[in-house]
Protein backbone atom coordinates (compact mmCIF):
# COMPACT_ATOMS: atom_id res chain seq x y z
CA UNK A 1 0.00 0.00 0.00
CA UNK A 2 1.51 3.41 -1.04
CA UNK A 3 2.18 5.58 2.10
CA UNK A 4 -0.14 8.13 3.03
CA UNK A 5 1.15 12.23 2.96
CA UNK A 6 -2.52 13.26 4.00
CA UNK A 7 -4.03 11.25 5.54
CA UNK A 8 -6.44 10.22 2.87
CA UNK A 9 -7.17 6.93 4.63
CA UNK A 10 -8.95 8.48 6.98
CA UNK A 11 -10.89 10.79 5.35
CA UNK A 12 -14.88 10.40 5.42
CA UNK A 13 -15.08 10.60 1.30
CA UNK A 14 -18.60 10.43 0.75
CA UNK A 15 -18.72 13.82 3.32
CA UNK A 16 -16.54 15.41 1.56
CA UNK A 17 -17.79 14.73 -1.83
CA UNK A 18 -21.53 15.99 -0.49
CA UNK A 19 -19.93 19.15 1.01
CA UNK A 20 -18.69 20.22 -2.28
CA UNK A 21 -21.61 18.73 -4.04
CA UNK A 22 -19.75 16.86 -6.59
CA UNK A 23 -21.85 13.42 -7.29
CA UNK A 24 -19.37 12.29 -10.51
CA UNK A 25 -16.42 10.11 -11.65
CA UNK A 26 -14.16 9.15 -9.00
CA UNK A 27 -11.44 8.24 -11.17
CA UNK A 28 -8.45 10.20 -11.21
CA UNK A 29 -8.76 11.97 -14.23
CA UNK A 30 -8.31 15.83 -15.39
CA UNK A 31 -12.06 16.14 -15.69
CA UNK A 32 -12.77 15.00 -11.99
CA UNK A 33 -9.65 17.30 -10.88
CA UNK A 34 -11.14 20.07 -12.45
CA UNK A 35 -14.50 19.43 -10.82
CA UNK A 36 -12.94 18.97 -7.60
CA UNK A 37 -11.32 21.88 -7.57
CA UNK A 38 -14.34 23.92 -8.84
CA UNK A 39 -16.64 22.34 -6.44
CA UNK A 40 -14.35 22.72 -3.10
CA UNK A 41 -13.97 26.43 -4.43
CA UNK A 42 -17.67 27.39 -4.53
CA UNK A 43 -18.45 25.59 -1.10
CA UNK A 44 -16.15 26.22 0.69
CA UNK A 45 -15.10 29.73 2.37
CA UNK A 46 -12.14 30.97 2.92
CA UNK A 47 -11.59 32.61 6.56
CA UNK A 48 -9.74 33.20 9.69
CA UNK A 49 -12.72 33.22 12.40
CA UNK A 50 -11.11 31.03 14.67
CA UNK A 51 -8.26 32.79 14.64
CA UNK A 52 -9.74 36.02 15.85
CA UNK A 53 -11.56 34.18 18.69
CA UNK A 54 -7.97 33.66 19.90
CA UNK A 55 -8.00 29.79 19.12
CA UNK A 56 -5.74 27.50 17.53
CA UNK A 57 -5.86 26.41 14.08
CA UNK A 58 -5.75 23.00 14.45
CA UNK A 59 -4.51 20.62 11.23
CA UNK A 60 -5.29 17.30 11.77
CA UNK A 61 -7.67 15.90 9.04
CA UNK A 62 -10.17 14.76 12.15
CA UNK A 63 -10.20 18.68 13.31
CA UNK A 64 -10.33 19.78 9.37
CA UNK A 65 -13.31 17.30 8.87
CA UNK A 66 -14.76 18.53 12.08
CA UNK A 67 -14.64 21.91 11.19
CA UNK A 68 -15.22 22.77 7.39
CA UNK A 69 -17.37 19.16 6.32
CA UNK A 70 -19.26 18.88 9.91
CA UNK A 71 -19.80 22.46 11.12
CA UNK A 72 -19.91 23.65 7.75
CA UNK A 73 -17.70 26.22 8.31
CA UNK A 74 -14.57 27.61 6.32
CA UNK A 75 -10.66 27.77 6.76
CA UNK A 76 -7.53 29.55 5.62
CA UNK A 77 -5.24 27.53 3.01
CA UNK A 78 -3.54 25.43 5.11
CA UNK A 79 -6.34 24.25 6.37
CA UNK A 80 -8.54 24.32 3.07
CA UNK A 81 -5.70 22.31 1.18
CA UNK A 82 -4.57 20.06 3.60
CA UNK A 83 -8.59 18.68 3.55
CA UNK A 84 -8.51 18.91 -0.28
CA UNK A 85 -4.83 17.00 -0.98
CA UNK A 86 -6.54 14.27 1.56
CA UNK A 87 -9.70 13.95 -0.72
CA UNK A 88 -7.50 13.91 -3.51
CA UNK A 89 -5.26 11.36 -2.32
CA UNK A 90 -7.81 9.35 -1.56
CA UNK A 91 -9.28 9.25 -4.90
CA UNK A 92 -5.75 7.55 -6.38
CA UNK A 93 -4.01 11.31 -7.52
CA UNK A 94 -0.77 12.00 -7.31
CA UNK A 95 -0.42 14.85 -4.77
CA UNK A 96 2.98 17.00 -3.69
CA UNK A 97 2.51 19.88 -1.12
CA UNK A 98 4.62 23.15 -2.28
CA UNK A 99 5.11 26.58 -0.62
CA UNK A 100 4.84 30.07 -1.82
CA UNK A 101 5.81 33.57 -1.06
CA UNK A 102 3.15 35.97 -1.17
CA UNK A 103 3.44 39.22 -3.96
CA UNK A 104 -0.05 40.77 -3.97
CA UNK A 105 1.75 43.27 -6.69
CA UNK A 106 4.93 43.85 -4.76
CA UNK A 107 8.09 42.13 -5.50
CA UNK A 108 9.09 42.51 -1.82
CA UNK A 109 10.68 39.28 -0.58
CA UNK A 110 8.39 37.41 2.18
CA UNK A 111 8.71 33.95 3.97
CA UNK A 112 6.96 31.06 2.78
CA UNK A 113 3.24 31.14 4.10
CA UNK A 114 1.50 29.81 1.57
CA UNK A 115 0.47 26.12 0.96
CA UNK A 116 -0.36 25.05 -2.59
CA UNK A 117 -0.55 21.89 -4.42
CA UNK A 118 0.74 20.12 -7.77
CA UNK A 119 -0.69 17.06 -8.87
CA UNK A 120 0.89 14.96 -11.53
CA UNK A 121 -1.62 13.73 -14.72
CA UNK A 122 0.12 11.53 -17.52
CA UNK A 123 3.38 12.91 -16.66
CA UNK A 124 1.78 16.48 -16.98
CA UNK A 125 1.77 18.93 -14.01
CA UNK A 126 -0.98 20.82 -12.93
CA UNK A 127 -0.89 23.72 -9.88
CA UNK A 128 -4.65 23.05 -7.82
CA UNK A 129 -5.12 25.47 -4.66
CA UNK A 130 -8.30 26.24 -3.17
CA UNK A 131 -7.15 28.18 -0.35
CA UNK A 132 -5.96 31.53 -1.53
CA UNK A 133 -9.02 33.30 -1.11
CA UNK A 134 -9.81 36.07 -3.10
CA UNK A 135 -8.63 35.89 -6.04
CA UNK A 136 -8.29 32.08 -5.92
CA UNK A 137 -7.44 30.28 -9.07
CA UNK A 138 -10.78 28.43 -10.10
CA UNK A 139 -9.74 25.64 -11.08
CA UNK A 140 -6.74 23.66 -12.04
CA UNK A 141 -3.42 25.47 -14.00
CA UNK A 142 -0.94 23.60 -16.30
CA UNK A 143 2.62 24.56 -15.10
CA UNK A 144 3.48 26.10 -18.18
CA UNK A 145 5.65 28.88 -18.78
CA UNK A 146 3.28 31.59 -20.27
CA UNK A 147 0.18 29.73 -20.22
CA UNK A 148 -2.80 31.70 -19.62
CA UNK A 149 -6.74 30.23 -18.57
CA UNK A 150 -10.20 31.61 -18.52
CA UNK A 151 -11.51 30.50 -15.58
CA UNK A 152 -15.08 31.81 -15.13
CA UNK A 153 -14.87 35.43 -16.11
CA UNK A 154 -11.46 35.61 -14.74
CA UNK A 155 -8.11 35.29 -16.32
CA UNK A 156 -4.98 33.78 -14.74
CA UNK A 157 -1.86 33.25 -16.08
CA UNK A 158 2.05 31.50 -14.65
CA UNK A 159 5.54 32.94 -15.93
CA UNK A 160 8.59 31.56 -14.39
CA UNK A 161 11.35 33.77 -13.76
CA UNK A 162 15.08 32.52 -14.11
CA UNK A 163 16.51 35.14 -11.53
CA UNK A 164 14.04 33.97 -8.84
CA UNK A 165 14.04 30.60 -9.28
CA UNK A 166 10.56 30.85 -8.94
CA UNK A 167 7.17 29.93 -10.96
CA UNK A 168 4.67 33.23 -10.42
CA UNK A 169 0.85 33.13 -10.72
CA UNK A 170 -0.72 35.58 -11.81
CA UNK A 171 -4.12 37.61 -12.39
CA UNK A 172 -4.88 40.04 -15.17
CA UNK A 173 -6.22 43.15 -13.76
CA UNK A 174 -7.66 46.04 -16.13
CA UNK A 175 -4.31 47.44 -15.75
CA UNK A 176 -2.24 44.38 -16.56
CA UNK A 177 -0.86 40.98 -14.98
CA UNK A 178 -0.85 41.02 -11.02
CA UNK A 179 1.75 38.89 -9.34
CA UNK A 180 -0.18 36.72 -6.71
CA UNK A 181 2.24 34.20 -5.40
CA UNK A 182 5.68 33.13 -5.81
CA UNK A 183 6.73 29.42 -5.41
CA UNK A 184 9.31 27.01 -5.64
CA UNK A 185 9.59 23.36 -6.73
CA UNK A 186 10.92 22.16 -3.02
CA UNK A 187 8.18 19.52 -1.84
CA UNK A 188 6.82 20.36 1.70
CA UNK A 189 4.61 18.08 3.91
CA UNK A 190 1.79 18.78 6.28
CA UNK A 191 4.51 18.85 9.05
CA UNK A 192 6.10 22.25 6.99
CA UNK A 193 2.39 23.52 7.08
CA UNK A 194 2.29 23.24 10.83
CA UNK A 195 5.50 25.40 11.94
CA UNK A 196 4.22 28.41 8.92
CA UNK A 197 0.89 28.17 10.09
CA UNK A 198 2.06 28.65 13.73
CA UNK A 199 3.34 31.82 12.72
CA UNK A 200 0.61 33.09 10.32
CA UNK A 201 -2.16 32.64 12.62
CA UNK A 202 -0.26 34.12 15.70
CA UNK A 203 2.13 36.55 15.00
CA UNK A 204 1.63 40.28 15.48
CA UNK A 205 2.56 41.19 11.74
CA UNK A 206 0.45 38.40 10.11
CA UNK A 207 -2.72 39.63 8.07
CA UNK A 208 -4.76 37.69 9.84
CA UNK A 209 -4.25 37.71 13.81
CA UNK A 210 -5.79 41.71 13.99
CA UNK A 211 -9.06 41.48 11.99
CA UNK A 212 -11.88 39.01 10.58
CA UNK A 213 -10.44 38.54 6.50
CA UNK A 214 -13.60 36.20 4.34
CA UNK A 215 -13.72 35.50 0.98
CA UNK A 216 -15.20 33.55 -1.19
CA UNK A 217 -14.00 33.58 -5.29
CA UNK A 218 -16.83 32.65 -7.86
CA UNK A 219 -17.04 32.41 -11.68
CA UNK A 220 -18.74 36.05 -11.87
CA UNK A 221 -17.87 37.84 -8.97
CA UNK A 222 -15.59 37.94 -5.93
CA UNK A 223 -16.87 38.62 -2.03
CA UNK A 224 -14.72 39.72 0.55
CA UNK A 225 -15.42 40.99 4.12
CA UNK A 226 -12.70 42.43 5.74
CA UNK A 227 -13.13 43.78 8.89
CA UNK A 228 -16.70 45.56 8.63
CA UNK A 229 -15.98 45.96 4.83
CA UNK A 230 -18.10 43.87 2.77
CA UNK A 231 -17.36 44.19 -0.93
CA UNK A 232 -18.34 42.54 -4.60
CA UNK A 233 -15.85 42.95 -7.26
CA UNK A 234 -17.07 42.30 -10.24
CA UNK A 235 -14.72 41.05 -13.43
CA UNK A 236 -14.79 44.58 -15.25
CA UNK A 237 -13.32 45.59 -11.95
CA UNK A 238 -16.29 47.54 -10.50
CA UNK A 239 -17.02 47.33 -6.67
CA UNK A 240 -20.23 47.53 -4.41
CA UNK A 241 -18.56 48.16 -0.88
CA UNK A 242 -20.45 48.27 2.23
CA UNK A 243 -19.78 48.67 5.67
CA UNK A 244 -22.01 45.84 7.81
CA UNK A 245 -23.02 46.28 11.64
CA UNK A 246 -21.02 43.60 13.50
CA UNK A 247 -24.44 42.13 14.06
CA UNK A 248 -24.99 41.67 11.07
CA UNK A 249 -21.83 39.72 9.87
CA UNK A 250 -22.79 35.87 11.16
CA UNK A 251 -26.19 36.39 8.92
CA UNK A 252 -23.56 37.86 5.91
CA UNK A 253 -21.48 34.92 6.65
CA UNK A 254 -24.01 32.35 6.31
CA UNK A 255 -25.60 34.19 2.99
CA UNK A 256 -23.02 35.14 1.12
CA UNK A 257 -20.04 33.20 1.92
CA UNK A 258 -21.69 30.00 3.02
CA UNK A 259 -20.18 29.91 6.73
CA UNK A 260 -22.48 28.50 9.32
CA UNK A 261 -21.38 29.79 12.51
CA UNK A 262 -23.34 28.47 15.87
CA UNK A 263 -24.80 30.35 18.06
CA UNK A 264 -22.20 30.76 20.27
CA UNK A 265 -19.43 31.43 17.76
CA UNK A 266 -21.67 34.06 16.32
CA UNK A 267 -22.10 36.01 19.74
CA UNK A 268 -18.47 35.67 20.18
CA UNK A 269 -17.51 36.83 16.98
CA UNK A 270 -19.96 39.95 17.28
CA UNK A 271 -18.04 40.48 21.03
CA UNK A 272 -14.84 41.14 19.49
CA UNK A 273 -15.98 44.12 17.89
CA UNK A 274 -16.59 46.01 20.74
CA UNK A 275 -13.48 45.23 22.33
Amino acid sequence: MTESHWGGDQLDLDAYLARIGYEGDRRPTLETLRKLHAGHSASIGFENIEIVLGRPILLDLEALQAKMVRQRRGGYCYEQNLLYAAALERLGFRVTGLGARIRMGERKVRPVTHALLRVDLDGTDWITDVGFGGEALLAPIPLRDGVEAQQGDWTFGLAYEKEAEAWVLRSLHDDGWFDLYAFGAERRFPVDYSVFNHYISTHSRSPFTGKVVVQLPLADVRRTLVAREFVRTRPDWSREVREVAPEEIPGLLDSEFGITLSPADAEALVATYGE
